[in-house]
C-alpha cells in the first residue's frame, strides 16, 4: 500500500488537499471561481473519475465551471492519483468505494451537489447518492453505467474484456506492465498524438508501482458480465434499482467515437432510466472523452449547474 505520489504538472496547479475516509487517505482540490458559494454553504459540482485515472483528468472540464462561479471538488478515488493506493482486494469493492465518497460528502458537508460521473465514478457516486440522496441536487454522466446486464459488445467479447477476467491475465497484464494508464488509455481518446505529447506520462507516473496499479484490474473484474463467476451482480442490480428511482435533474453527455461505452447503446440505456434526463450532447472523443473536449464538457455542465443548482 502505498500514497501517491502523483506529479505536479502546469496544467492541474491547484492546492493538494487529503482527509481520511474510512481510515484511508484521499487527496482532492477543493476550489471556488467569483461568486461561488462559500465552504458550508449549498452548491458544489462534484467530479468523480474512474479507472485508471486521477482529478488530472478533469483539467480542462474546471476551468468553464469556476469562471462560471461553481466551487469544484475533485477527489482522486481511493487507489489512484495522490490518495492512498490498497493492495489488497478487499478494499476494492464497490460498497467501500462509495463509501469512501459518501464519508468525503459528509466530511466537507457538502449540499446541494451537481453529481458528476466518469466510467467507475458512475456506480461509486450513483451508490453513494443513493446512501445520502439529501446531499445531491442533479446529476451528469458520461461513458459509464449503473446496471447488472452486460450491454455492450465489447464487454462480452474474449479479447479484450473477457481476457482480463482471467486469473492470471490480469494482474500481468494491467498490473506489472501498466497497460491501463499507457497503451489502454491512449487508444481511448481520439487525439492521441496530443495525449502522447501532453498527457500520458502524468497518468503512467501516478502509477509507479506495479502492486499500486491493484484497482486497474480488479475493477474490471468487478464488471459483470453474465457469468456464473460474477462476484458483483447483486450490488449492481441494487443499483440499477436505486438509479431508476431517481427523478433528480440530470444531464447525458457523451463521446460520439466511444468505442467501450458506444452512446447508441449506453446513452440509450440512460434514457430509458432517466427519461427527463437531459441531453445526449455529443461531443468529440473516446471512453476518456475529458482528454478531447474538456472544455466543452466544462461549458454544459455550467450551463447545467446554473439551472440546476441556484
Amino acid at each position: 500500500m502505498s500514497e501517491g505520489p502523483a506529479p505536479a504538472t502546469p496544467d492541474y496547479p491547484y492546492a493538494p488537499r487529503f482527509l481520511r475516509v474510512n481510515g484511508r487517505r484521499m487527496h482532492y482540490v477543493d476550489e471556488t471561481g467569483p461568486g461561488a458559494p462559500a465552504p458550508g454553504a449549498p452548491g458544489a459540482v462534484l467530479l468523480l473519475h474512474g479507472n485508471p485515472t486521477w482529478g488530472y483528468l478533469w483539467r480542462d472540464v474546471m476551468p468553464p465551471l469556476l469562471r462560471a462561479g461553481h466551487r469544484v471538488v475533485v477527489p482522486d478515488q481511493i487507489g489512484f492519483g495522490r490518495s492512498e493506493k490498497p493492495h489488497e482486494s478487499a478494499a476494492h469493492t464497490l460498497d467501500n468505494h462509495a463509501a469512501n465518497v459518501v464519508a468525503l460528502l459528509d466530511a466537507l458537508d457538502l449540499s446541494r451537489v451537481l453529481l458528476v460521473c466518469h466510467d467507475w465514478g458512475g456506480p461509486t457516486g450513483l451508490a453513494a447518492a443513493a446512501t445520502r440522496p439529501d446531499r445531491i441536487a442533479a446529476v451528469a454522466v458520461m461513458s459509464t453505467w449503473a446496471w447488472a446486464t452486460p450491454a455492450s459488445p465489447f464487454h462480452r467479447t474474449v479479447t479484450p474484456w473477457r481476457f482480463m477476467h482471467a486469473p492470471l491475465v490480469g494482474p500481468y497484464v494491467l498490473g506489472r506492465h501498466g497497460a491501463m494508464p499507457g497503451r489502454g488509455m491512449y487508444l481511448s481518446v481520439v487525439d492521441r498524438a496530443r495525449f502522447a505529447r501532453d498527457a500520458q506520462a502524468t497518468y503512467e507516473r501516478a502509477l509507479p508501482d506495479p502492486g499500486d496499479r491493484a484497482l486497474t484490474w480488479q475493477w474490471p473484474r468487478s464488471i459483470p458480465i453474465g457469468r456464473e463467476s460474477d462476484t458483483t451482480t447483486e450490488r449492481f442490480a441494487w443499483l440499477e434499482t436505486q438509479v431508476a428511482a431517481m427523478r433528480l435533474p440530470s444531464t447525458i453527455i457523451w463521446g460520439r467515437e466511444d468505442d467501450v461505452f458506444e452512446p447508441e447503446v449506453f446513452a440509450a440505456r440512460w434514457h430509458e432510466l432517466w427519461p427527463h434526463a437531459e441531453g445526449t450532447h455529443l461531443v468529440t472523443g473516446r471512453h476518456f472523452l475529458q482528454e478531447d473536449s474538456g472544455e466543452r464538457i466544462g461549458e454544459i455542465l455550467a450551463e447545467f449547474a446554473e439551472r440546476s443548482l441556484r
